[in-house]
């Protein structure tokens, strides 16, 4: 954060509240999600996005897929572990 910021903040926030106030429309929606802790922010936020859109069965003709193609000369790469995402849960 730089000075000027600090001596504007008032003034942008004026202008938050008033780009809220012209573009929060029923048909797009703003949500606020309070950040100080950013985790669980992320975890809010999520479980706000899920619960808006209805899941509902879509209807859909069963498909059937072909076999998969088999290359015996095909060896997959190993991949450096610093690229997988931990397991944790």
């Amino acid at each position: 954060m730089d000075l000027q910021s600090r001596i504007r903040w008032e003034a942008y926030t004026k202008a938050k509240e008033e780009m809220f106030d012209r573009t929060n429309i029923p048909e797009a929606p703003w949500y606020i999600v309070e950040g100080n802790d950013k985790r669980r922010a992320r975890l809010n936020c999520i479980d706000h996005l899920l619960g808006v859109f209805p899941y509902e069965p879509v209807p859909h003709e069963n498909i059937s897929l072909p076999d998969r193609f088999f290359n015996p000369n095909y060896e997959r790469a190993i991949l450096p572990a610093e690229l997988y995402v931990p397991q944790k849960y």
